[in-house]
């Protein structure tokens, strides 16, 4: 894999940047404790992943979102007998979320700093934009990003509508993420390089079972990484 015509890396935000999905486990968890008396926690657990994939499509990404799922699924789990009182720990869920520190994932701001002083840096991700923004800033990593791209989904035409706003050619694109399905196909479909970085959690919407072979694809355990490829 070559790239030296690289011009621009995009690093996806949640779990690549920055730790984001334990906490939505946790919120699971707490969730699921408070609706014990109204089904097991498996069953609770397998109920409301179908309710946010039921929304997904109107309510789009993000904790908000996740928040609206939380309260839905706790009136039609309960049946109409949950409390006020319940709901207004659900919101506190939601608002704990939205309030807790950011964690860096680690060597993430060693790698964007070296990077950044050879190449065009991009965070592309998905989700809300008051709270990817709101994540960015309290991150301290905004400096390193010669653009922001926060969209409601990503797919191959997304990262094309990116790639052309960068004014450069799809083989002249590095993306690196998490998640197999939405960090890595899209761009290897356009004809984008991408490296993917594991987290420890991945959200089972994001699952992607079959491995990928493809000459722009690479795998890496950290991004530090990085500095010894580019």
């Amino acid at each position: 894999m070559s790239f030296a015509n690289l011009k621009a890396i995009a690093f996806d935000a949640d779990d690549t940047l920055w730790v984001n999905e334990t906490l939505f486990r946790d919120a699971e968890i707490e969730f699921c404790k408070l609706m014990k008396d109204f089904m097991p926690a498996e069953e609770c657990n397998k109920r409301l992943f179908e309710m946010e994939m039921k929304n997904l499509p109107m309510y789009g990404y993000g904790i908000k979102p996740f928040t609206l799922s939380l309260i839905e699924a706790a009136i039609e789990f309960s049946e109409g007998r949950v409390t006020n009182h319940t709901i207004t720990e659900i919101i506190g869920i939601g608002k704990k979320m939205l309030e807790a520190p950011i964690e860096l994932i680690d060597g993430i701001e060693e790698t964007l700093k070296y990077l950044a002083t050879k190449y065009r840096l991009v965070m592309a991700t998905k989700g809300d934009l008051l709270d990817q923004e709101r994540k960015l800033i309290k991150s301290g990593l905004e400096p390193y990003f010669h653009h922001i791209e926060i969209v409601s989904d990503k797919q191959p035409k997304h990262y094309q509508k990116l790639v052309n706003h960068l004014d450069i050619f799809p083989g002249e694109f590095l993306m690196v993420g998490n998640s197999i399905k939405s960090d890595i196909l899209p761009v290897l479909e356009i004809g984008g390089h991408a490296f993917h970085i594991p987290f420890h959690t991945t959200w089972e919407h994001e699952r992607v079972s079959d491995p990928v072979t493809h000459p722009n694809f690479m795998e890496l355990k950290e991004a530090s990484e990085m500095l010894q490829i580019l």
